[in-house]
């Protein structure tokens, strides 16, 4: 699975867990709720570094503990290289 996609399914399993909507999210954040949805749609093929923080922190949650999921097992990941 693309890194993207797992990013997104991350996402939206913690925003279950929590009981918020993208749109409360992209308020958090900052972000326009269109690319919200972009990110979470997979329309780009990797959020920047920039925005996986922004959603990171509206979601309350460190580095570590967003990534400590299985959906993160790197060995079966397809990332891209340039």
């Amino acid at each position: 699975m693309k890194l993207n996609k797992v990013f997104a399914l991350r996402v939206r399993e913690i925003l279950k867990e929590k009981k918020m909507t993208q749109y409360k999210l992209a308020q958090e954040t900052g972000l326009y709720h269109s690319t919200l949805t972009d990110i979470l749609n997979c329309k780009y093929n990797t959020p920047t570094f920039k925005n996986i923080d922004l959603i990171m922190r509206a979601l309350g949650m460190s580095m570590a503990e967003f990534f400590d999921s299985e959906l993160f097992d790197f060995e079966k990941l397809e990332i891209e290289e340039k």
